[in-house]
């Protein structure tokens, strides 16, 4: 790709995009034509599949570290890709992610500031960096949340506090805002499962969905895709679940 073309494609910056979910967004991107801004905690090496797509669609793209949970790193990272690319990002994914269990008896205010920091505080204060150095453009934000923001149940609870918490946050963002950002939400259910997942345990997660079948990374990256390009669409959340949040579950999806 010629300097030319690299600088006039739309920039995407995809928080977490270098692995897992993460990396499927950020492929569909590459093939779509966006140059890419790729978040990681510790390192931005892309995983194989999304290094053979950069080298197959030649966009432009750098990695970019910094720990969420830190004080101003939200907005020291979109400096940092400005300062590299020259403008602000065009489309903010807020795809990373913490993940770790808790019940209301061992919450305690350690977990839950973890959670809410990456979770909630990181990708408001991104979306407010990214606006703040746009000029005469309408960035489309999308926040990556969970099913069970409208379906909770006992386990996760940090997580899920964080979870809900920007879900909330984007109908009043959104309003907030106004013209100068589309701000939506996707909300997966059941996506990669952990490596000690069984075959048949993710079965019976798939059947218990009223569609019968589990999300997978690439219902989450078309969709982030629909959003992008739908240009009268803001403040709204996406549920790509397979149904799940239409029924109650008692227990996470790994006691099932």
């Amino acid at each position: 790709m010629s300097d030319a073309t690299a600088i006039a494609a739309p920039l995407a910056l995809v928080t977490g995009g270098c692995r897992r979910v993460g990396a499927v967004i950020s492929t569909y991107l590459a093939k779509a034509g966006y140059s890419l801004a790729l978040h990681g905690n510790s390192d931005a090496i892309p995983d194989i599949l999304l290094q053979e797509t950069l080298k197959e669609t030649n966009v432009q793209w750098q990695g970019f570290t910094a720990d969420l949970r830190q004080d101003e790193a939200a907005e020291i990272l979109v400096k940092q890709v400005v300062e590299h690319f020259g403008h602000a990002p065009d489309i903010v994914i807020n795809n990373a992610s913490l993940f770790q269990y808790d019940d209301v008896d061992s919450m305690n205010s350690e977990m839950l500031n973890k959670h809410m920091a990456i979770n909630f505080i990181a990708p408001v204060m991104l979306t407010k960096a990214v606006i703040e150095h746009q000029q005469n453009k309408q960035p489309s934000i999308i926040q990556i949340l969970d099913q069970r923001i409208g379906n909770p149940n006992p386990d996760q609870i940090s997580y899920t506090l964080s979870k809900q918490a920007l879900a909330q946050s984007i109908r009043t963002q959104a309003i907030a805002y106004g013209k100068r950002a589309r701000i939506n939400g996707i909300a997966p259910g059941f996506t990669l499962a952990p490596d000690d997942f069984s075959v048949e345990h993710e079965q019976r997660i798939a059947d218990s969905m009223p569609l019968k079948r589990n999300s997978n990374p690439d219902d989450i990256a078309q969709s982030i895709l629909y959003l992008i390009q739908a240009q009268a669409v803001t403040g709204q959340i996406i549920y790509v679940d397979g149904g799940a949040h239409l029924k109650s579950y008692a227990r996470d999806f790994e006691f099932m």
